[in-house]
């Protein structure tokens, strides 16, 4: 049964604005994500533009820092706590900064190893390349992820004679230094394995560079995103959303 009309404004005017569900806004409400909402004689709850303002400060964070941290931010403004709220997305956008650097050390990394494939020396005695516990160690990962990488494809090291131990050469290292780099700038596998397809076949970085520049990308949107949340979010804690007592402030 759809909730009735009256003053203020109903679950499905809120779904519209956000384009979601009615059902979603009355997770949402429940969670705690929406401040407390008065509710009518029939027991139907009874929105405002507080609460409006409170779901779309709430979506453009997701976006921008996930929902969990969304979450919480949330939860701290309804909850009167303005310095916690607020610290809370400075911490956001810090994370951001932080991975923008992280990005911009990955990509000069990455160029750097496509440029000039490592060298690595086997130890004393030893013809063959390196094993996969020496290459682990050499890129600071365990060896469970270089199998992994292995199983996905995107490494195809050789084995030794007599006793069937993999075998990395130097491209074999320079491609598991791509992989771990591009992993730690949380790229998924498929678009890994673009890159070091493209570095086989051609030698070439285009591949990487896209990878670089779909991440940037990302972090853009999330920080677009952030600003976004902003604008709602100081309507929000200039009233602290408390639903019943909050007056429109558009």
């Amino acid at each position: 049964m759809a909730e009735q009309q009256g003053p203020g404004l109903r679950p499905v005017d809120l779904a519209r604005a956000a384009g979601i569900t009615t059902q979603q806004i009355r997770n949402y409400a429940d969670a705690g994500i929406l401040p407390p909402a008065p509710r009518t004689a029939a027991g139907y709850r009874r929105f405002d533009d507080g609460h409006l303002d409170a779901l779309l400060a709430y979506r453009a964070l997701a976006r921008g820092c996930g929902p969990q941290r969304a979450r919480a931010v949330m939860r701290a403004v309804h909850a009167g706590d303005r310095s916690g709220a607020l610290a809370l997305l400075d911490a956001a956008h810090a994370a951001l900064h932080g991975e923008r650097q992280a990005l911009a050390a990955t990509s000069t990394a990455l160029e750097a190893l496509a440029d000039r494939p490592p060298q690595p020396r086997c130890p004393p005695g030893r013809s063959a390349g390196l094993r996969i516990g020496e290459v682990a160690a050499l890129l600071g990962v365990r060896t469970s992820a270089v199998r992994t990488w292995e199983a996905a494809g995107l490494l195809v090291p050789g084995r030794e004679r007599g006793t069937g131990y993999r075998s990395f050469g130097p491209a074999d290292v320079r491609d598991a230094q791509v992989t771990a780099v591009l992993r730690r700038a949380h790229h998924g596998l498929p678009q890994i394995r673009s890159v070091l397809d493209d570095l086989r076949r051609t030698g070439s970085t285009g591949a990487l560079r896209a990878a670089v520049a779909h991440r940037h990308a990302v972090l853009d949107g999330q920080a677009a995103a952030l600003l976004e949340a902003a604008v709602h979010l100081s309507r929000c804690l200039g009233t602290r959303c408390p639903g019943a007592g909050c007056p429109g402030t558009r």
